[in-house]
């Protein structure tokens, strides 16, 4: 019974890891900067440049693990290309693309806070930085398998509800207190600068 649950799952999983690799393959063939520096490695080595680009992902993925900045080269990945896909999104006609990108930088927000406050204990896990960059892959993966939607969904969106009135008054008492400071900054300020004035004009 068990091994009839896996194996739906299981081929699902194959076939969108398939259509992913054939999207991939399709990409490799276009005609851009970063494809035309694969054709001439791809003449001069006879290795298929899929291969080169699943070599390059390898090496990316130790260097992650052993490698000199992996963290700045993580929070690099984890921002620039879902950055460049928000853009595109904002720019298009679609809404889909819109939710997709703003759950992602949801979790990202979430997930940021979350490391600041246990950075302390992250330190210590091994590959730490390489298990955060796949994490974040996921997070921004497209199709059904999209982490960042299935992290939104379970955890962060019924919390959210649960919530939401606590936080929208809380929200709206610090701005009116914020609004209270403000007026009385500029009430003090102006004040000031009428006794320098009123001190100027006596002095002379």
């Amino acid at each position: 019974r068990h091994i009839r649950l896996i194996l739906p799952t299981f081929n699902m999983a194959a076939a969108e890891m398939k259509s992913y690799r054939e999207k991939l393959e399709k990409y490799l063939y276009e005609k851009n900067a970063f494809t035309d520096l694969l054709a001439k490695a791809e003449e001069k080595t006879g290795v298929k440049r899929v291969y080169i680009v699943y070599g390059l992902i390898g090496l990316f993925l130790l260097y992650l693990a052993i490698g000199y900045g992996a963290s700045f080269l993580c929070a690099f990945t984890g921002f620039v290309y879902p950055a460049y896909c928000s853009v595109k999104a904002i720019e298009s006609v679609r809404k889909e693309d819109d939710t997709q990108w703003l759950t992602y930088w949801v979790v990202y927000s979430v997930f940021g806070l979350a490391e600041f406050w246990f950075d302390i204990l992250l330190f210590w896990i091994p590959f730490y930085y390489l298990l955060k960059c796949l994490f974040l892959m996921y997070c921004m993966a497209p199709g059904a398998y999209n982490g960042s939607e299935l992290i939104y969904q379970r955890l962060i969106r019924p919390f959210v509800l649960k919530h939401q009135e606590n936080v929208d008054r809380l929200l709206d008492e610090a701005g009116k207190r914020a609004k209270e400071a403000l007026d009385t900054a500029e009430g003090a300020a102006g004040q000031f600068a009428a006794d320098a004035v009123s001190k100027s004009l006596k002095g002379e």
